[in-house]
This record gives structure tokens, sequence and C-alpha cells, in this order.
């Protein structure tokens, strides 16, 4: 019996170590993929866009320059020819109306083609020759980067005292610019403000035009409560591609980022969170747009990922904060 109960307990000794073992190696593993890639620090860089009457091509200036527009409308874009004009002559209307009740009210409109294969540049380039290189620029990026990429590239090059962040889809109702804006004269200290507009659904607001399908609606359920534990507090909806950010934020904020892909929002608010700056989340009106080039399951392992590269590589000094001037 004795002899039993010595082999029984040198098994499950030996079970217990391997299972130790397991654990620690497949911790291991999985640091390796959080911390293998660790992006650089971001260079800022000189682009140039294409007056389209004149075939000029001209340099846009940077995030270091005095504002010369009231507010910069930044929309990443990639692929997006069936839909961007939608999303453009809504824009164009509403800033366009502004403009006429307020003539200190000016804007901008900067597009930044993410390396489309299509006739996204084409399309928009129209509008361009209708409206002026004063009113909308395309900044063409030679290669995909990803959305985050594309719209910290859109916010390096803008004008606005205040910058705001929109899909080429139409997604967001673009007149809800204006709670964003109240929003931001409300909490603005110091030059700094971040205003995140949140889709109704997550703030237990019925609304017949966010209907999304179940799985996407699971996978932002677990999403978020990682985020909220992890990165982000108190931002119910990190993931709406429809925020504005004051001026002096954007530059911090845009110079410091290095997620380029769809984690860029929750990075975006974890520098603000870190740096103090006021932040609010305000109701958006929100519809499912078809047409997504969302790969969601790709995304969701790539997202899920960053979430926990995020505070790991700035807490442990990797990723620093840009914080000049």
């Amino acid at each position: 019996f004795l002899f039993f109960f010595c082999i029984c307990g040198a098994m499950w000794f030996l079970s217990s170590l391997a299972l130790v073992a397991v654990v620690f190696f497949f911790g291991l593993f999985l640091l390796y993929q959080v911390l293998r890639d660790r992006e650089g620090e971001y260079r800022l860089e000189q682009y140039n866009f294409v007056d389209p009457r004149s075939n000029e091509i001209c340099p846009f200036g940077n995030i270091y320059d005095e504002p010369s527009k009231y507010i910069s409308v930044v929309i990443p874009a990639y692929n997006e020819q069936d839909r961007i004009s939608v999303m453009l002559d809504e824009t164009i209307e509403y800033l366009k109306e502004r403009e006429r009740l307020d003539d200190t009210f000016t804007w901008e409109l900067v597009i930044v083609d993410d390396g489309s294969r299509d006739k996204t540049v084409e399309v928009v380039q129209k509008y361009v020759a209708k409206h002026g290189t004063d009113l909308i620029r395309v900044n063409k990026l030679k290669k995909n980067v990803g959305k985050g990429g594309a719209v910290r590239r859109g916010t390096i090059v803008a004008r606005g005292e205040y910058i705001l962040m929109a899909d080429a889809d139409g997604a967001t109702r673009f007149s809800d610019f204006g709670k964003l804006e109240s929003s931001m004269h409300n909490i603005k200290q110091n030059g700094h403000g971040v205003i995140v507009g949140s889709r109704a659904q997550y703030h237990d607001v019925e609304s017949e035009s966010e209907r999304r399908p179940w799985y996407r609606n699971i996978s932002h359920i677990v999403f978020a409560l990682l985020v909220d534990t992890l990165c982000v507090k108190g931002v119910k909806d990190t993931q709406c591609g429809f925020k504005l950010f004051s001026r002096n934020s954007a530059r911090e904020i845009f110079l410091s980022m290095h997620i380029e892909r769809w984690a860029f929002d929750v990075e975006c608010l974890y520098i603000s969170q870190r740096k103090n700056f006021p932040i609010d989340e305000v109701i958006v009106e929100w519809a499912e747009i078809d047409g997504s080039h969302l790969s969601v399951i790709s995304a969701s392992v790539q997202m899920f990922k960053d979430i926990f590269r995020v505070p790991l590589l700035y807490r442990l000094g990797y990723w620093k904060f840009n914080s000049s001037v």
C-alpha cells in the first residue's frame, strides 16, 4: 500500500510539474507574440498632394504649423470607390451650410488613400477639381499602412484648430459633428480635448439603424470588457470611427502612436488617458453600411493581441509618449 501511495504521489508531482511547465512555456510564447512586433517611434514624414486643375504637385504642411482652418476632417479610405461619394456629398453639404451661416467657420477635407487598388483617388479628385485644393486634398499613400496609419498621416498634415476623424463609408450621420463640437468647447482645457463619438447601442439606447450581425455584437462585448480592464477605463465604445481632437491633443497622440491597424483607437485613447487629456463620450447616430473590408476573424485576433501590447509595452518603457509642443 505504501509503495502504491508513493507511486501515486510521484505521478501527481510529475503531472503537476508538467502542467506548470506547459503553463510557463505557453506564457512565454504569449509574451513573445505580444513583444515581437514592437513598432518603432514614428518619424514625421513629408507628403504632397496633386492639384487636378493644374496637375501641380504641392507640399502639405504639418501638425506643428499654426492652424489656418477651424476644422479638418480626416477621412481614411481603402478601396472606397463605391461608398465614398455619398459620405462626401453629405459632409460637404453640411460644412458649406455652416460656412454660409458663419463666415468664421472654415474647413477642409483630408482624404487619405491607403494604397487603394480601385478608383478611389479618381473619384475623390473629381471633388477636388470642383471645390479646389484649399477645401479638399488627397494624401495618396504608396502602400497600405492600415486604418490607424492612414488616420495618422491625415492628421499630421491637417490645418485645422480641431481635427475630426470620420469613416469613408458615412456610417455616422455627419451633422452629429455639432454634438462633438459643443462637448469639445465644454471640456477643453489648456488646449487639450478628445471627444469620442459613441454608437447608441452601447448605451442602452435603441436604434433601428444600428442593428448588427450577432457575432459582431458578441465580439464587441468581449473586446470592450478587455479594453476596459486593461487599457481604457470608462469609454463604452472605443471603436466608433468618429472622434474629435484639439490640435494640441492630436499632435501629441498621433506622434506617439505605434499601432496602425484596427486597434489604433485603443492606443489613441490610452495615450489620452495617460496624459490626462479631457475626454468625453457623445452618442451619435450610426448605421451599418454594406461593403466593409474588415475581416472579422483576422482583425479580431490582431485587436485582442494589441490590447495586451498597448499597456504592457508602455509600462515596460519600450514605447514612449511624444510630449512635443
